[in-house]
């Protein structure tokens, strides 16, 4: 797992190079200005890596501990409506040259509160049957920080963060219908947040057919399968390629892999695809061997975390499903996305280290 997150930071990195040069030359004058932001981040994360991986993950077992992070995360989400929008939202925290996105913390949050919260009735007989004490309690504070994200807005990331935790409740035994009971209740918002969106319809019905508004509502999904099939086989060689050259929206971050694919061709993708495989399979390994439940919980959180983001990452550039902004872990520019995410996967790594 270490070795496979090290390479796919080193992919992200040259590929957010070769995506964003001439981009970065035109806006700040110097082809090295979005790899150098991502490089301190980077390097904050590995650091953050190393220390969480010698760090007793049972430490982070504790009320204090749990519910501080819980209340700051939810205080980030509130302060960020206060700060002036950007690209018409209130997503970032901005310091100078860099920023940071408190909806990144709340996915490693909910994962530490869920785990911490389940595992406290893990010894209740029929405790994921109790929708009193077990459910509703843990499903409240996840609902909380949903809402506030959504209401950046952000359904993208607001969906992710619903799946992930919908992935801890799958492993702590929760019964299927109370899922299609869940399903059931989110249809008429997710109804209204869709279909009553002007920008998010728009988005869907470009997903069931880009090519009725090549020039506004198609063009993302159009662009990023020229890049695609562009690239064939072995691609079209590294910096070689044309869609990024303003064609390709956002091409070092949402639709990096478009640029991948590209670049590196068929065997580049599947190389990125197989990475985020190994580390799904060393993630649910480690999550299989631990025999302390609050562990468990944290291995599947973490895992689904990355893996569950790469999936709608590359499903979105591949057409497979409507356009969102989903980063691709540890791939795609953004900092505060690349410092949390290896961060948890310092976690995971010491849960794995122990369940050895």
């Amino acid at each position: 797992m270490f070795t496979v997150t090290m390479l796919l930071v080193f992919v992200g990195l040259v590929m957010v190079f070769s995506a964003s040069a001439v981009m970065a030359r035109e806006r700040f004058g110097s082809p090295y200005a979005f790899l150098l932001r991502q490089l301190v981040w980077a390097s904050a994360g590995l650091v953050a890596m190393v220390v969480a991986m010698r760090v007793d993950y049972r430490r982070y077992k504790h009320p204090g501990l749990v519910f501080s992070m819980l209340g700051l995360t939810t205080l980030l989400l509130i302060s960020v409506f206060f700060l002036d929008r950007s690209h018409n939202t209130h997503r970032w925290f901005r310091v100078g040259a860099f920023s940071f996105q408190p909806s990144e913390l709340a996915k490693p949050v909910l994962i530490l509160f869920l785990a911490y919260f389940l595992e406290s009735r893990a010894k209740t007989l029929n405790a994921m049957e109790d929708w009193r004490n077990t459910l509703m309690p843990a499903a409240a504070p996840v609902l909380l920080l949903l809402g506030l994200i959504v209401l950046q807005p952000d359904l993208g990331t607001a969906i992710a963060c619903a799946a992930i935790a919908a992935c801890i409740f799958f492993v702590a035994g929760m019964r299927l219908r109370y899922f299609g009971y869940a399903f059931g209740a989110s249809l008429l918002p997710l109804y209204f947040l869709i279909f009553h969106v002007s920008w998010r319809r728009d988005r869907i019905l470009a997903f069931l057919n880009p090519y009725a508004d090549r020039q506004k509502t198609g063009f993302h999904i159009i662009q990023s399968l020229i890049a695609v099939g562009t690239g064939g086989v072995t691609g079209t060689g590294l910096m070689e390629g044309k869609q990024k050259l303003f064609y390709l929206p956002e091409p070092h971050t949402d639709f990096i892999f478009a640029v991948t694919a590209e670049e590196l061709g068929l065997v580049g993708a599947m190389v990125v695809v197989t990475l985020f495989a190994i580390f799904l399979w060393r993630g649910m390994r480690a999550s299989w061997r631990t025999e302390d439940v609050f562990g468990r919980y944290l291995a599947v959180g973490v895992t689904s975390m990355v893996v569950l983001q790469a999936f709608i990452n590359i499903s979105v550039v591949l057409g497979m499903m409507p356009t969102k902004g989903i980063p691709l872990p540890l791939v795609s520019y953004g900092g505060s996305s690349i410092f949390v995410t290896l961060a948890c996967v310092g976690v995971l790594l010491n849960i794995t280290k122990q369940a050895e």
